[in-house]
């Protein structure tokens, strides 16, 4: 894992020069317990803005970046 980690977020570093960032790790739900299996995933959540009224009044995040960019960008750096 933290070889993936470090694939990851170097790249991410470079870009956007070193931000501050959440990793969020999901597991199963209380309600999800007894079934057969779940697939852990990890969110990785740059903290590139200031949050503002949508942002801290509806508690969604807006993605300031176009995907097809954002990956264009890391994929140069890897």
């Amino acid at each position: 894992m933290s070889k993936i980690l470090l694939q990851t977020l170097a790249p991410l570093a470079e870009v956007v020069d070193d931000p501050d960032y959440n990793l969020v790790l999901h597991s199963a739900s209380v309600e999800d317990e007894d079934e057969e299996y779940f697939l852990w995933h990890l969110r990785i959540i740059p903290r590139l803005t200031q949050l503002a009224g949508f942002e801290i009044g509806s508690g969604m995040l807006i993605n300031i970046f176009r995907p097809e960019e954002t990956a264009r960008l890391l994929r140069g750096q890897i």
